[in-house]
Order: C-alpha cells, then sequence, then structure tokens
C-alpha cells in the first residue's frame, strides 16, 4: 500500500489536468492517473480552433502535452496506468491499478466519454479525414461545402443548424419519420434553406479515396439505396460515457452520466466528477477546463475542512 495523495484523479484529459493544474497550485500532493497518452479525446484531434488563446488553432496533441506540463510544473505526478477498480466510500479512497493500490483523500472521476460510432468500414480511418463528432469543433474546416449529419436527437439537430451558417448545403439523415429532438428546433429547421431532411434513412458505407467522398444510404422503409456526395459526415447518434469503474459508487443518470452539480460535486463526500464523465448540456475542451478549476475549488474546501 502506497503513501495517501492528497488528490487521486483519474483520467489524463483536459478536465484531469485542469484539476491538477489548480490542486497543485493549491500546495496538494496530486496524483493523476492516465490509461494510455495525455489528452484524452482532445489529443486525436487534429486542430482545436476554438479553445482560447490560439488564435491559429493548436493540435489537441500539443494542447494535451501544455497542459500536462503546467500542471506538472507545480508538482502534479502522471503515472500511465489502468485502474481496475476503485473504493470511493470513507475518508480514504482507494485507486487499484494491475500493480499498485494507491489511496487519496480525494478523487476526481475524470474518464471521459466517447462517441459512440456507426460502426461502419473505414470509419475510425477516416476520423479527421471526413468523418467528425464534433460540429463545433470541425465544421469551419468545411466551410462552404456539403455536409451531412446522422442522428436525430437535440445534437444533431443543432449541429445541423450550426452547419447550416457555414457550409453551401447541410443533409440531416435519420433513420425514423421523425426526429427525437426538442419541438424548439422546428422553426429554425424549417427557415434553413440550405438544410435537408431525409427521413427513414441510414448510412451504411462511406466513400473515400484519402478522404471522405461521400456516403452510402438505404431506406429503411422500401431499401433502396443511393450514394450522395459530400465533404464531410457529422455522427452524432450519442457518446458512451466511461463510467463503469464507478457503478454502483456514485449516482448515474439513465445514459451512464455521472450526476454531479456545477460544483462538480457527487454524492459521496471528496469524490467530484468533471469533464465529459458529467451529465452536462455541453462538452467541449473549454467546459472540461472549467470542470476541472471548479472541482479544484471544492477540493480545497473539502481537504480545508
Amino acid at each position: 500500500m502506497s503513501d495517501c495523495w492528497d488528490v487521486g484523479i483519474i483520467g489524463g484529459g483536459p478536465a484531469g489536468y485542469t484539476a491538477a493544474l489548480y490542486a497543485a497550485r493549491a500546495g496538494f500532493s496530486v496524483l493523476l492517473l492516465e490509461k494510455l497518452a495525455p489528452g484524452g479525446q482532445m489529443a486525436t484531434t487534429d486542430v482545436i480552433d476554438n479553445y482560447p488563446g490560439f488564435p491559429e488553432g493548436v493540435s489537441g496533441f500539443d494542447l494535451a502535452d501544455h497542459m500536462k506540463r503546467s500542471a506538472e510544473r507545480f508538482g502534479a505526478v502522471t503515472r500511465l496506468a489502468e485502474v481496475q477498480s476503485v473504493g470511493l466510500a470513507g475518508p480514504v479512497k482507494e485507486i487499484v491499478t494491475r500493480k499498485e493500490t494507491l489511496r487519496a483523500r480525494a478523487v476526481v472521476l475524470a474518464t471521459g466519454a466517447s462517441p459512440r460510432e456507426l460502426g461502419l468500414p473505414g470509419e475510425r480511418e477516416l476520423r479527421g479525414r471526413g468523418v467528425s463528432y464534433c460540429a463545433t469543433c470541425d465544421g469551419m474546416f468545411f466551410r462552404g461545402q456539403s455536409v451531412c449529419v446522422v442522428g436525430g436527437g437535440n445534437t444533431a439537430v443543432a449541429d445541423a443548424l450550426y452547419l447550416s451558417r457555414l457550409c453551401a448545403r447541410v443533409t440531416l439523415i435519420h433513420r425514423r419519420d421523425r426526429l427525437r429532438a426538442s419541438a424548439v428546433y422546428a422553426h429554425a429547421l424549417e427557415s434553413a434553406p440550405n438544410l435537408e431532411i431525409l427521413w427513414n434513412t441510414t448510412v451504411t458505407s462511406l466513400e473515400h479515396d484519402d478522404v471522405l467522398t461521400g456516403v452510402g444510404l438505404t431506406r429503411t422503409d422500401t431499401g433502396a439505396t443511393r450514394t450522395l456526395p459530400c465533404a464531410a459526415l457529422f455522427v452524432a447518434v450519442g457518446h458512451v460515457p466511461e463510467s463503469g469503474l464507478f457503478r454502483g459508487q456514485v449516482d448515474l443518470d439513465p445514459a451512464g452520466y455521472v450526476l454531479a452539480d456545477e460544483t462538480t460535486r457527487t454524492r459521496l463526500p471528496g469524490v467530484f466528477a468533471v469533464g465529459d464523465l458529467r451529465q452536462k448540456p455541453l462538452r467541449q475542451v473549454v467546459t472540461a477546463a472549467a470542470d476541472g478549476a471548479v472541482a479544484a475549488h471544492f477540493i480545497e474546501e473539502y481537504l480545508g475542512a
């Protein structure tokens, strides 16, 4: 059993590293555990154009490295290790990896959420080359071009409307004959002259050479197929929160997101949830970083109590 850290952070994305930075600057001993590489999903993004302070944009990998070095400058420690189980009850929490059991007086859950994929051949290879899961991140790269959005919920509709202000033509593809999105979007959809909705349609293939050139479509009612040329496909069919480790210990919503309010506190004293893992209306790098700072503030309040 190792010595006890003040703060243990599970996940090395922007939320985790911002929490590490703020907590370390406050004088706490901080250990951050990341199973792959710093940055999480952010590190897989070629260019991030909407994070303040980078007028020419910044690669996700570089931004992740900057965040890691900022936290470590104040004494935060990073270990590459996959967490296998946690014990979050009580005043001292346990974090178990393959090699050791770690203890911390406060724990930040920052494991994030992954975009739900369509599961099509070539989808992962085309990520960043025409297939995207974030319209606000990547939409401007396709300004003036024809793009598609797949999905029928609020995120898909909001993405389609956002893209309609940038792109020449937007096609929203939905597998049913009505949207799941809130009725508040109805007027905006009708008012967008360059936005078309394809009902009862699924995306069944991705056409490409080095980059995406179009999508193969199949009607769910007739089985008819066709190919629709486009420069990009924005997938908005939901996310999968990485919350399995914490199930049964913290409260989750029906989709699996951790229930934590704007203080990032969960129902367990000393346990905080930040970033894409937390139930929240907007998942972006900047909101993840904000969560990390908020968590550190309330960690200081909790440990100082």
